[in-house]
């Protein structure tokens, strides 16, 4: 797990997404979901500034879900528009934010995080 910290992590595989998530919830530590898509521009935008966050934020676990990827997931988690930032905690969805809107994520990310 130490490994992890600190990196937005890509989950390419259903089995994967549920390993992600399932560490997650018994760490009790904050999720935040970006649904993001290839082909997005505003995806492409926000990329760098989730890794960002992600350096500065290691007791916060950053999860990437390509929608044309994992269609299942993104179908699963009623995302129906790129990107999607779902804030996960113990298995719970605790807030959503839709659009690359970097300083309400970073609101929303520091209020779920303590």
């Amino acid at each position: 797990m130490a490994g992890e910290e600190g990196t937005v992590i890509a989950c390419h595989t259903v089995d994967a997404w549920n390993e992600q998530l399932q560490k997650g919830n018994d760490s009790k530590k904050l999720i935040v979901v970006d649904f993001t898509a290839s082909w997005c521009g505003p995806c492409r935008f926000i990329a760098p500034i989730l890794a960002d966050f992600a350096k500065k934020m290691p007791h916060v676990t950053f999860l990437k879900v390509d929608v044309d990827e994992l269609k299942s997931v993104a179908e699963d988690w009623a995302v129906e528009a790129m990107p999607t930032f779902m804030f996960l905690k113990e298995g719970k969805i605790v807030d959503k934010v839709v659009g690359a809107k970097k300083d309400e994520l970073q609101l929303v990310i520091e209020k779920h995080a303590k």
